[in-house]
């Protein structure tokens, strides 16, 4: 009985990994017509260099990796702040976006629209999509680092090319910033 229910357990595993390629091949294009990452963006890094807090015109670094194997380009990010005490706000006029990594820049890239809302979200759209094999940094501009010490995380979230997308979660961007204590008397 141990056997076959051993055999029992390893067959219908094995048939359920062999119904797995039929939905990721449906996964590009959902029922309803919205199109979403068969495979989707990573994120590489966040990073600033300068976390001094309250340190003003700051960039943050986030940087983006589109897999060489996916069908689908990037067409917008989507930033949003979910832990730090105060809220970081965004210099819409000097975002800017390269092809490559923040030590090893590339080509510049346009920038469509950029958009920001009162719930911390701020949105990052590309005037041409971003191919798949490409990585891609989007510099955020910010007016001043918070002025609290602390981890400041941000939940980036890639949206593919196409009228109607879904977005996929890509995971969450960490910053940490220091009082000076060298003022402090």
């Amino acid at each position: 009985m141990k056997y076959v229910s051993s055999f029992l357990s390893t067959l219908l595993i094995g048939a359920g990994i062999c119904s797995l390629p039929q939905l990721a091949a449906n996964a590009v294009t959902l029922g309803s017509g919205t199109i979403a990452f068969e495979q989707p963006p990573r994120l590489v890094s966040a990073s600033t260099p300068y976390n001094d807090a309250s340190a003003s015109n700051t960039t943050y670094y986030f940087t983006v990796e589109v897999p060489a194997t996916t069908k689908e380009s990037l067409q917008q990010v989507t930033f949003t702040q979910v832990s730090g005490i105060e809220k970081i706000e965004f210099n819409q006029n000097n975002t800017a976006a390269f092809l490559g990594t923040r030590d090893r820049r590339g080509e510049k890239l346009a920038v469509k629209s950029l958009s920001s809302n009162d719930n911390q979200n701020f949105t990052v759209n590309f005037a041409q999509p971003i191919q798949p094999g490409q990585t891609v940094t989007i510099a955020l501009r910010t007016y001043r680092n918070p002025s609290n010490s602390g981890v400041y995380l941000f939940g980036v979230k890639a949206f593919p090319s196409g009228e109607q997308t879904v977005g996929q979660f890509l995971g969450v961007g960490r910053l940490q910033f220091y009082q000076d204590t060298y003022n402090e008397s």
